[in-house]
């Protein structure tokens, strides 16, 4: 059953490629052996540089089981997810997820994420793009507001 929905994955994605709505990425999300969510790539299409096809199809996942949390899903996608999505796997709280191409593969595609791998491990100070850590004040009052509220929904 496994292959079959990353079939439907890669069908997705190469018929992303083959319109123009996106790059040539595709994923859906299955519960119970049904798939609940599924799109390609968006990025260009939506002006969206979050709209990555597994990014694309948690929040439809999401709007579809009226819940920011997917537990029990599966992800099936065309490509070893990249960091972005990686992140949003794990706050989702997905399952499993299966992919068929690796992030070389999408490399040698022109889609190489490595310097993002790569940025990561660097201290905010060194990355590529300057980030700098300004010490307000205020800084800690919304996770002080937040500590002490009582009926707040943790995620």
């Amino acid at each position: 059953m496994h292959e079959e929905f990353l079939q439907q994955a890669i069908t997705l994605a190469a018929d992303n490629a083959s319109s123009g709505n996106g790059g040539p990425f595709g994923a859906l999300i299955v519960k119970d052996q049904k798939v609940i969510a599924a799109s390609g790539n968006q990025v260009t299409s939506s002006l969206d540089p979050s709209a990555h096809a597994e990014i694309s199809a948690i929040r439809l996942a999401c709007l579809k089981l009226q819940d920011f949390q997917l537990h029990g899903c599966i992800l099936y996608t065309s490509c070893e997810p990249c960091p972005m999505c990686l992140g949003a796997i794990y706050w989702a709280r997905l399952a499993e997820v299966y992919y068929a191409c690796d992030r070389f593969d999408a490399a040698s595609a022109q889609f190489d994420d490595s310097f993002i791998y790569d940025e990561i491990n660097l201290l905010p100070t060194a990355r590529r793009i300057p980030m700098y850590h300004l010490k307000l004040a205020s800084a800690m009052q919304p996770f002080t507001l937040w500590s002490e509220k009582i009926d707040k929904i943790v995620y």
